[in-house]
This record gives C-alpha cells, sequence and structure tokens, in this order.
C-alpha cells in the first residue's frame, strides 16, 4: 500500500511537471501576448485572471487524460472519473484563483530581471504570484484526486 503511494506520488508528480509546464507557459503566452503585461507595468485583474483560467483549462484536460490512465490507471467509467475530476478542480481551482488574486492585488512581490545572452528579461509579479498559486493547487489537486476521484 505504502510503495503503491509512492509510485502514484511520483506519477503525479512526472505529470504535475508536465502540467504546469503547459499552464504556465500558456499563461505566460497569455499575459506577455495577450494582455501585453512587460517590464514594470502592473497587470489588471482581468489579465491574471483570464490568462489564469486559461492556462488552467489546458492544464486540466492533459492532467485528465494522463492521471487516468497513467498515474491511477483507472478502469471506471470514463464519464463518472471526468465528472468527479471537474468537481475536484473546481473545489481545488477556486481557492487557488483567489490566492493568486490577493498575492497579486496585495502582497507586494517584487518583479525579477535578470541577464541572459544579452538580454535583460523580467519575471512580472503577477506571474511569481501565479507560480505560487500553482503549488498551492498542486498539493490540495493530488489529495482529493488520490483519495476520491482515482481511489
Amino acid at each position: 500500500m505504502k510503495s503503491k503511494f509512492i509510485t502514484q506520488f511520483i506519477k503525479y508528480g512526472i505529470v504535475g511537471v508536465i502540467n504546469t509546464l503547459i499552464t504556465a507557459v500558456a499563461i505566460w503566452l497569455m499575459l506577455h501576448f495577450v494582455f501585453n503585461v512587460k517590464g514594470e507595468e502592473e497587470a489588471s485583474s482581468v489579465a491574471v485572471s483570464v490568462s489564469n483560467i486559461i492556462g488552467y483549462v489546458l492544464g486540466l484536460i492533459s492532467s485528465f487524460v494522463l492521471n487516468r490512465s497513467w498515474t491511477f490507471n483507472s478502469q471506471k467509467n470514463w464519464t463518472a472519473d471526468f465528472v468527479k475530476f471537474i468537481g475536484v478542480f473546481l473545489i481545488c481551482y477556486i481557492p487557488q484563483l483567489f490566492l493568486v488574486m490577493l498575492l497579486n492585488k496585495y502582497a507586494g512581490i517584487p518583479n525579477v530581471s535578470f541577464d541572459l545572452l544579452g538580454a535583460t528579461h523580467t519575471i512580472t509579479s503577477a506571474y511569481i504570484c501565479q507560480l505560487i498559486g500553482m503549488v498551492f493547487y498542486t498539493i490540495l489537486n493530488f489529495l482529493c484526486n488520490k483519495y476520491y476521484t482515482f481511489r
């Protein structure tokens, strides 16, 4: 039982890395190219929330497919698993979005600038807040999916 939990947690972590990359890149693309959030400027609530929603929907799709088939090897009805998965997603996603919005508005997290290959790059505070929210979401989501969706 303990080794199955550890194996599932490692697989969930691998899927999580894939999903995190998909989500993070989608959020960055939305913030950077769609909403034009660059450098020292503040991101609007609309830019933060829409970018977050798009990123998480893309991550949600890959997460369901990979976790259902590989991590938890579910043989149950696909529709029933998906309905539970969406419910768990919402239970985890809503507090995550609230956390991101609060951090973005009140935490005063500074932008991080660095030089790479002769160019200066900036990771905006809005994006850092998104990354913090992703860590919170990932832990909560694993526990809910492990003990409810795919048990």
